[in-house]
């Protein structure tokens, strides 16, 4: 007969506990790491997400800003980062400009990271000062023939999908503006409204107050479809650009060699977090997001198109920025 000392039934027991929980292979504490400064549309989403999905990681998560170089240093971290599932990226569109815009170039967006989640997409509107006689993108391109170079817009920086959607806009109709680029949406909006530059070619979310204000006129959107937002206001596709699509998009990123089970499970955890009601409503209604929540493949195919068409736009035009 086996005798059982306390000691003994104390250490099983303990066992029986222990085991299971290593079993379960918890999840590291997480950071997501976005590559703009604070209070942008990125950021707030990012914030969003370490709230709604640390329970059902059963982790930590914190959000960390790490800003720079287009969103190159950003990146450029995630993508040498440690592949277990410990970091992630929360990035804008600006993120498949990188390889064309950007030099040197931190890290290689295709080799060095591991497509997430396509979390949405919004469009780009184009905006003129109230005082300027444009009421629709026609009135743009006939006063631009007519005097090449006198009609400006600004943007967010150069290599921004608003700037590169008007280079291409410009160079379908077979005319020249001039680009005002600034450093931030901010002055770009403020010297419009001030009447320093004709137009703005910016995200819904940014100018959407200023168009309900009246400080600007809205003259054509760029998404495939009108946002709900403006549904008086016609889409590029609507204005003549058969196919024109320059659309804001918000991904999640691992880096290269990321497990697949890890990368699923993190898609799914983070798509349900998204699709919760409260959280859903508040990217929809503050940035306009239209939510697609398109996993790991979908994504991959989704920004390798995105690469392709302004990394093009890029190239053609020699558009250049410094990483850092």
């Amino acid at each position: 007969m086996v005798k059982f000392t306390r000691r003994s039934v104390m250490t099983m027991l303990s066992a029986m506990v222990v085991v299971p929980a290593r079993a379960q292979s918890p999840w590291p504490p997480v950071t997501l790491v976005v590559p703009f400064p604070p209070g942008g549309s990125t950021d707030a989403l990012a914030r969003l997400l370490a709230s709604r999905a640390q329970q059902p990681l059963g982790t930590n998560i914190i959000v960390e800003n790490r800003a720079g170089g287009m969103g190159s240093i950003g990146g450029a971290h995630v993508a040498h980062g440690r592949p277990d599932g410990s970091t992630f990226l929360v990035t804008f569109d600006s993120h498949a400009t990188i390889p064309a815009l950007v030099e040197p170039v931190p890290f290689d967006v295709d080799k060095d990271m591991e497509p997430v989640l396509l979390v949405g997409t919004a469009p780009y509107v184009i905006a003129a000062n109230p005082s300027r006689p444009f009421k629709t993108f026609a009135d743009v391109i006939a006063a631009a023939k007519q005097k090449p170079g006198a009609v400006t817009y600004s943007s967010a920086g150069p290599g921004t999908i608003g700037h590169l959607a008007m280079v291409l806009l410009g160079k379908k109709s077979g005319v020249e503006m001039t680009h005002v680029p600034y450093k931030g949406a901010g002055p770009a909006i403020n010297d419009t409204i001030g009447g320093h530059v004709d137009l703005i070619a910016a995200s819904i979310a940014i100018l959407l107050p200023q168009i309900k204000a009246g400080t600007l006129r809205p003259l054509m959107q760029t998404g495939l479809q009108r946002a709900d937002a403006l549904k008086d206001v016609p889409t590029a596709i609507e204005s003549g650009f058969a196919g024109f699509d320059a659309s804001a998009w918000w991904g999640i990123f691992a880096p290269k060699g990321t497990p697949p089970a890890i990368v699923g499970k993190a898609s799914a955890v983070f798509t349900a977090a998204l699709r919760e009601e409260p959280v859903s409503r508040q990217l929809r209604e503050t940035q306009q997001i239209n939510l697609t929540l398109e996993g790991p493949d979908k994504f991959k195919a989704f920004f390798g198109r995105q690469v392709d068409i302004w990394g093009k736009v890029i190239r053609d035009n020699n558009i250049k920025v410094q990483s850092s």
